[in-house]
């Protein structure tokens, strides 16, 4: 029980550490659009920006939604304490 409750902690830090990453990323994005439309100088340049940026956060999202899943699916097979030979463990 020790075990699963220490693998099924690791699982939610390794989450953590990733979204933590995530969140700095984002930021970054954020960041690099500012930078870009203060240094445009006519409308297509912004928008050239404004499409770069939505083309990277669509992007994200969708590493987003993929990590969410593979996150979920470790956390859970932890939860439920699956041995490798596919027995739950008892728990009492």
């Amino acid at each position: 029980m020790l075990n699963m409750h220490k693998e099924l902690m690791d699982a939610y830090e390794q989450a953590s550490r990733a979204w933590l990453l995530r969140v700095k990323s984002e930021a970054e994005l954020w960041s690099e659009l500012a930078a870009k439309l203060t240094a445009t100088r006519s409308v297509p340049e912004a928008m050239e920006a404004y499409q770069s940026f939505i083309a990277q956060r669509m992007q994200m999202a969708a590493e987003d939604g993929r990590r969410q899943s593979e996150d979920a699916q470790a956390i859970i097979q932890k939860f439920t304490g699956l041995r490798p030979e596919g027995r739950q463990i008892g728990i009492t």
